[in-house]
């Protein structure tokens, strides 16, 4: 963590908490820049995954360890490349058109969690298809973990500085970001950690411990696109709009628009899930 310097600290408001500066680059090696960013990401995969070898094999169950071993390269590739190209495409498109070279300069930034949920069930679908996994069975898994992701990214993107905020000059904890001027701002981004990591996580924790929600294969994907969709239009509120787009409609930002989908899929899941009959729980064995 990087010291406040004395003319920084003079320049903080009262009522506005100091930002805690930390560099973004957490390890450098010669050429070698490991950055938060790239830690939160490699973070949010690796305990997905160990948390996901260990849904698997509650019954029903339907992935097996290996299986699960397999999907993290293939949800590794739908989260790098959705998320890359849902920004380019939903958040900056003109500016990438005039420089096509920059898309795949990941390390600069720029990537749309909705991009990366599309991405996410491209790969879930095929790698369902090819393992002969049901989609919505698979899909349940990977919903009560995605937001262990979410959780570390948002972390990451308030080391960074960015996705700040906007003014509440009377907010008791709100910060001046030294990414964008001097005005205290709303910390959105740890706002965001808190509902779509910590209580969502949370929340889809308790509902698969429940038998009869467990057993309804699509229940828990809609509890996850409701919920991340109704988190995400939330915080937009006192999120500051991405620069290059603004309020679109005068109203609402991209990331509202992309979330009401969610919340309409969502709510179709659990719909569907709960007008159909639960999956018959497996046979006990006979005891020894």
């Amino acid at each position: 963590m990087l010291p406040l310097t004395v003319a920084a600290l003079s320049a903080v408001p009262l009522l506005a908490l100091p930002f805690p500066v930390i560099d973004p680059v957490a390890v450098e090696i010669g050429p070698l820049v490991v950055r938060w960013y790239a830690l939160a990401y490699i973070a949010g995969l690796l305990l997905g995954w160990l948390y996901l070898r260990r849904l698997g094999r509650t019954p029903p169950a339907v992935l097996t360890g290996d299986q699960a071993d397999d999907f993290l390269v293939w949800a590794t590739l739908g989260v790098v490349l959705g998320g890359r190209l849902g920004y380019v495409l939903f958040y900056n498109l003109p500016y990438y058109l005039a420089h096509p070279a920059e898309i795949l300069m990941v390390w600069q930034g720029g990537m749309a969690f909705h991009g990366g949920l599309l991405g996410v069930i491209v790969a879930l679908l095929l790698f369902c298809r090819r393992k002969g996994i049901p989609p919505l069975a698979m899909g349940d898994l990977v919903a009560c973990v995605a937001p262990i992701g979410l959780f570390f990214g948002r972390l990451a993107n308030f080391v960074n500085g960015e996705l700040y905020g906007r003014p509440a000059p009377d907010l008791p904890w709100a910060m001046v970001f030294p990414t964008a001027d001097d005005q205290p701002r709303h910390p959105s981004q740890l706002y965001e950690a808190v509902l779509e990591g910590l209580v969502l996580f949370a929340l889809l924790a308790v509902l698969w411990r429940v038998p009869a929600v467990r057993r309804r294969r699509g229940a828990l994907t809609g509890v996850f696109l409701t919920g991340y969709g109704l988190a995400r239009f939330a915080v937009e509120v006192v999120r500051e709009p991405d620069a290059q787009l603004g309020y679109l409609f005068g109203l609402v930002t991209m990331g509202q628009v992309l979330s009401l989908p969610m919340i309409v899929a969502g709510l179709a899941f659990l719909a569907w899930a709960w007008s159909r009959p639960p999956v018959a729980e497996p046979e006990p064995g006979p005891r020894s």
